[in-house]
């Protein structure tokens, strides 16, 4: 009996040791999957990449050719980046003046803007040589002078004060309107409050012809001209026709004699956060803005002329060469700080 009961134990004890062996054992265990899908399955989900939003202002219209390029621009990088990086338009001045988009760039609050390059020169003040009357002979010769040596000098020094050049774009050639007459001659401008860009050589050009040369932020302007406050501004078509100055300016002039370039910048701060991927995309994409700027820039100029005819106003050509004499003493007044590069820009090629 005794032999029996053992056997019977004997048998239980191997049996509850081939159950333990089977569920802890490595032999009894499949290996498991070595492959991709394997790591695929049991890696924690990834990160999706944050998202990047690019503030731009603008001090115009959103029909302006800034805006339209700021919205190409805007097009062209959410596409690369497959929408991680935004690119948001604040135009009319949303975002404050002109210098005040260039002081929110070197701190960081501004992401991008637009702007003229009359401003610029509080910053650098060489860039001011832009400004001068009659400098430009064709947009052509304008856009040889910005895409090389000059311009590339000048985005080197924004640089310095934390500012990046993306493209040189325009803001065309400027205009002449006011509410008292035509004008056709120098002596036309005798006693007229003009408004002219926050820098001092619109200034001593307008007044080099007799006019009353007043500089104002262009936020100010159209209710100071509804006003009366004065008679005249100058600016390039688009701004003319878009603006709607045609509502308070009865007479427009074509005189040309400031050709305005401008600057599309990135404040170098958010610029140095980016990847070099995302560098690369920003500068591509900043390129073909430009073109489409210059495009959009030339054509409004050519169609605005009939347009401001249609919306009222008295459109008269003139005869440059008088402007021309009649400004140039400008140009003994600033030649010795723009002398050289005076001469380098009028031997630059159309």
């Amino acid at each position: 009996m005794f032999r029996k009961v053992s056997a019977i134990l004997l048998v239980a004890l191997l049996l509850l040791s081939a159950a333990a062996c089977g569920s802890s054992g490595t032999a009894s265990t499949p290996p498991a999957p070595t492959g991709g899908s394997q790591a695929a399955s049991t890696a924690p989900p990834s990160k999706p990449a944050e998202k990047i939003i690019l503030k731009a202002g603008n001090v115009i219209d959103v029909e302006h050719p800034y805006s339209q390029a700021i919205l190409k621009f805007g097009e062209i990088v959410a596409e690369k980046t497959e929408g991680r990086i935004e690119v948001q338009l604040f135009h009319s001045s949303q975002l404050g003046n002109e210098t005040d988009l260039i002081e929110g760039l070197k701190m960081g609050s501004v992401e991008l803007c637009a702007i003229s390059s009359a401003p610029a020169a509080n910053f650098v003040p060489n860039i001011a040589v832009f400004d001068m009357p009659y400098l430009f002979k064709s947009r052509q010769q304008a856009y040889n002078v910005m895409d090389g040596e000059l311009g590339v000098f000048f985005f080197g020094e924004l640089l310095k004060e934390g500012v990046r050049g993306l493209g040189w774009w325009e803001n065309g050639f400027r205009n002449v309107t006011n509410s008292k007459r035509p004008i056709t001659k120098p002596e036309d401008l005798q006693g007229i409050k003009i408004r002219v860009m926050e820098n001092p050589i619109p200034i001593a050009t307008f007044n080099a012809c007799g006019a009353n040369a007043t500089a104002m932020a262009w936020g100010e302007v159209f209710t100071a001209l509804q006003q009366k406050t004065i008679d005249a501004q100058e600016n390039p078509l688009s701004v003319i026709y878009l603006q709607r100055l045609y509502e308070v300016q009865k007479y427009l002039s074509l005189t040309e004699h400031f050709y305005a370039p401008a600057l599309f910048l990135m404040s170098d701060q958010i610029y140095q956060k980016l990847s070099p991927e995302d560098q690369k995309i920003i500068s591509e994409a900043a390129a073909e803005a430009t073109a489409f700027e210059r495009k959009v820039a030339e054509q409004q100029a050519s169609d605005f002329v009939q347009k401001c005819k249609d919306s009222g106003m008295e459109v008269n050509t003139v005869e440059k060469e008088p402007f021309m004499k009649a400004m140039s003493v400008v140009y003994a007044q600033y030649e010795d700080q723009f002398g050289e590069m005076i001469r380098k820009i009028q031997a630059t090629p159309e």
